[in-house]
């Protein structure tokens, strides 16, 4: 924003990209106790917001449009800039007493920072205010952008394909042949016919016994590894040759005032 003193009154000027942020300023403004003749909406280029499609004489009518706010000539010239790009202006004759309330209003409403904005602009070309300039401070040139295409190559990975390995379990029945053993234990009694001896140990209460055994198949499982399935990815590294046109401007200067020859400019290159 800028401020200008005239008496007791102050104007302040502040810059919008859009309308209806700053008509919503201006009516705020006069809800807050301003007189709406001491608030006032200058709109720009409301045809196209860029700079490229405006000539010279359409700034030098902003600078006009804004004479009567007695802004120094370089804020003067930068606000010309703005509303030829289509931006918008709230000017507001204000007393000491609603100063603070409206500076309030105007930031609420998001007003834009004119001097990092003229900044931008001279970074994209403007030339800004010069003394002595004429009116609007504009400079009449035009120019013409020497473009150059420098060959960028990257590297991107594509998919050729999967290989897939996947394992999975069968069953296969098995037969094999084991012996085995089985006891039986038999009683018989033998009808005999011969004299006591002492290693008969007679006539004494004793207990014999025999256990039957046999033998039964058991079965086990060992899981051996008999093979080995190995999936390995080389990489190699090859260099490619990539061609490619790439674009340039060239300009050719036609100069009318001496009998020299055409000059042709190449445009800028990089070695």
């Amino acid at each position: 924003m800028t401020e200008a003193a005239t008496g007791t009154r102050r104007t302040i000027t502040a810059f919008f990209d859009e309308r209806e942020p700053a008509a919503r300023a201006v009516e705020n403004l006069v809800e807050a106790g301003l007189p709406r003749a001491s608030v006032r909406l200058v709109p720009g280029n409301e045809q196209s917001s860029t700079a490229s499609r405006t000539e010279p004489a359409e700034t030098e009518s902003f600078w006009e449009t804004l004479k009567e706010f007695f802004l120094p000539d370089e804020d003067r010239s930068t606000y010309a800039e703005g509303l030829r790009r289509g931006g918008y202006l709230v000017t507001a004759s204000i007393a000491g007493a609603n100063y603070e309330e409206a500076l309030q209003i105007l930031d609420a409403e998001g007003t834009i920072d004119i001097d990092e904005r003229a900044e931008s602009w001279r970074k994209e070309g403007w030339m800004g205010y010069a003394p002595g300039a004429g009116a609007g401070a504009v400079k009449r040139e035009q120019r013409i952008p020497l473009v150059e295409e420098q060959l960028k190559v990257g590297k991107r990975e594509v998919e050729q394909g999967r290989v897939r390995v996947r394992s999975y379990v069968t069953e296969a029945p098995v037969t094999e042949q084991v012996n085995l053993r089985q006891e039986q234990v038999t009683i018989e009694r033998r009808p005999t016919d011969r004299s006591l001896t002492g290693a008969d140990d007679a006539f004494r209460e004793r207990t014999i016994e025999a256990e039957e055994t046999r033998e039964e198949a058991v079965v086990a499982k060992e899981a051996r590894v008999k093979e080995e399935v190995v999936l390995r990815k080389d990489v190699q590294d090859t260099t490619k040759t990539v061609s490619d046109t790439v674009r340039r401007t060239d300009v050719e200067v036609e100069d009318e005032r001496t009998a020299g020859p055409t000059q042709k400019t190449p445009g800028a290159r990089r070695e």
